[in-house]
């Protein structure tokens, strides 16, 4: 079977010398792994290895197995071009790190129209708004709906959050954020991608995110420390 379909780029590995295996996230059949023969090779019709940096928005046809196996692209072209994100130092180094926990935490063939829009959305706000210091934090929050986690919101007038239940309490256990936290914690819950980026210090934001790391840790499995995380501390210091 044909598809055509939009498709965001997550992952590229090299293979070899000249070849690549591309992990993207598609419209239409959720993640797909493609096989890139010559992807590094200056000929005429050798695929352009631009196309697969990370978070590329691709328009891409393939014949599509449904076995498991990887794909082959046999059309490629950019579907929407970005801006900014690849010439900002410290937008590529978010860009870097979203691409790293999609690939974590995106990880079955399935299709699911509304996650691949939310996905699309939010890198295009990335691209063209010069106030992005609190993306990252925003992004992880909102895929914990997609995953099945979102903090439980009923009782946020509790002093504290408990990360392993994900609920907030004023009982204070071994598994729970100190008010300081929890207090960051909530302001960030009631944020969106508009709100003003200047409402946490730099400090704030270095604690919330070894906050929102622990908090995947607990409730993804297979989630490990990105990486990029490290240098996104430092963008952000």
């Amino acid at each position: 079977m044909i598809i055509q379909t939009k498709a965001i780029v997550l992952q590229a590995i090299k293979y070899q010398d000249k070849s690549l295996i591309v992990k993207c996230l598609t419209e239409e059949v959720g993640i797909q792994t493609f096989f890139v023969r010559n992807a590094f090779s200056k000929g005429k019709n050798a695929p352009k290895i631009a196309y697969f940096q990370p978070l590329m928005l691709l328009d891409v046809t393939f014949a599509f197995k449904n076995k498991g196996g990887m794909e082959y692209f046999k059309e490629i072209k950019v579907d929407q071009v970005y801006q900014t994100i690849y010439y900002d130092f410290s937008k590529n180094s978010i860009a870097l790190f979203v691409s790293e926990i999609l690939s974590m935490i995106v990880s079955e063939q399935e299709r699911d129209k509304q996650f691949y829009a939310f996905v699309e959305t939010a890198l295009l706000w990335l691209d063209t708004h010069e106030e992005t210091a609190n993306f990252h934090l925003l992004l992880l929050v909102e895929l914990t709906k997609y995953l099945g986690f979102y903090p439980d919101v009923s009782e946020v007038t509790c002093h504290y959050f408990d990360w392993y239940e994900g609920v907030f309490t004023d009982i204070h256990v071994a598994n729970c954020f100190d008010a300081e936290e929890t207090f960051l914690l909530k302001r960030l819950l009631q944020l969106g991608f508009d709100s003003d980026q200047k409402v946490f210090s730099s400090r704030d934001r270095k604690t919330l995110l070894t906050l929102l790391m622990k908090y995947y840790e607990v409730h993804f499995t297979a989630f490990k420390k990105p990486k990029s995380l490290e240098v996104l501390k430092e963008v952000f210091a």
